[in-house]
């Protein structure tokens, strides 16, 4: 009797995955579907079962064939679309906490890359396939299942691939936060809407306020409505306007709400702030 006996090695450099699963359908791309350009705040992987086609991601148009794995990186805008009679047929899984790039470029994240698992195919296909059925059933337990079919996959992304791809954890959208501070100082004085900002930023807009808050401590209207307090209180300080001029200059669509405003971020209305700067600068005067 023959017996093979393989031991692992005693120090193991296991890293727990901070990432996880929040999304994985099947697709086939038919004339009801519209192609139009979005993005999400989540690492998108598609992989194409069947058919031709082409991707749209940022200005780049590239075409994908079967056996194609497209990556697609956190708010990175992106649409899909399929070519002639033989519809793209692929898989698209939604991962939340990660995001990937190369050994080459660690600096400077791609936005997507396109890789193909031609010889690979039954392996990674497993694990896709798999994970379908799990979250399609949803057994007890399936969770768990499917946190550990995503690790061994990404795994297995890894280790096929001739681009060196290595995963990095999602980095906060610096970038976008910062587009979006820039146009509230600059058009704070203008009618500006959280779906607006989100517009503008390419970012869902529940997405938008979480990373700002991480970024500016507060959500993009708050800080809004802090710009215009402050610009405000500086009118209220150096000129002779009335409450109702004060607060149009400012941004505000009404003098009742930029009062009720103006008390809660300072404690007092606007009209006693005057008085109290007034105060102040007269006792200046005096001394």
């Amino acid at each position: 009797m023959g017996i093979q006996r393989f031991q692992l090695k005693e120090k193991q450099n296991i890293v727990k995955a901070n990432f996880r699963l929040l999304y994985i359908s099947s697709s086939i791309y038919e004339s009801d579907w519209h192609s139009t350009p979005h993005a999400h705040h989540c690492t998108e992987i598609f992989y194409v079962i069947k058919g031709n086609g082409s991707f749209l991601v940022n200005e780049d148009v590239f075409d994908v064939k079967e056996d194609d794995l497209i990556i697609v990186n956190p708010n990175v805008m992106h649409t899909e679309m399929s070519k002639g009679g033989n519809p793209l047929q692929y898989i698209v899984l939604g991962i939340e906490g990660l995001q990937f790039t190369s050994l080459s470029k660690q600096e400077e994240l791609d936005d997507y890359s396109v890789h193909n698992y031609c010889n690979y195919k039954h392996e990674v296909l497993f694990y896709m396939k798999t994970l379908l059925q799990e979250v399609n059933y949803q057994d007890e337990g399936y969770e768990s299942v499917c946190q550990n079919l995503l690790e061994v996959l990404i795994i297995n992304m890894i280790r096929r691939t001739k681009a060196n791809l290595i995963v990095a954890p999602a980095q906060k959208v610096t970038k976008e936060c910062r587009f979006v501070e820039q146009y509230i100082n600059t058009h704070f004085q203008e009618d500006i809407t959280l779906e607006l900002l989100s517009e503008k930023a390419f970012m869902n807009k529940f997405y938008l306020v979480h990373a700002f808050k991480q970024y500016k401590g507060m959500s993009p209207i708050n800080y809004l409505i802090h710009l215009r307090i402050k610009a405000a209180k500086e009118l209220l300080e150096t000129t002779n306007y009335s409450i109702a001029q004060i607060s149009e200059s400012s941004g505000f669509s009404s003098q009742s709400y930029f009062s009720q405003a103006f008390k809660k971020e300072t404690g007092m209305t606007p009209n006693a702030y005057r008085k109290t700067k007034d105060i102040h600068r007269k006792e200046i005067q005096l001394s």
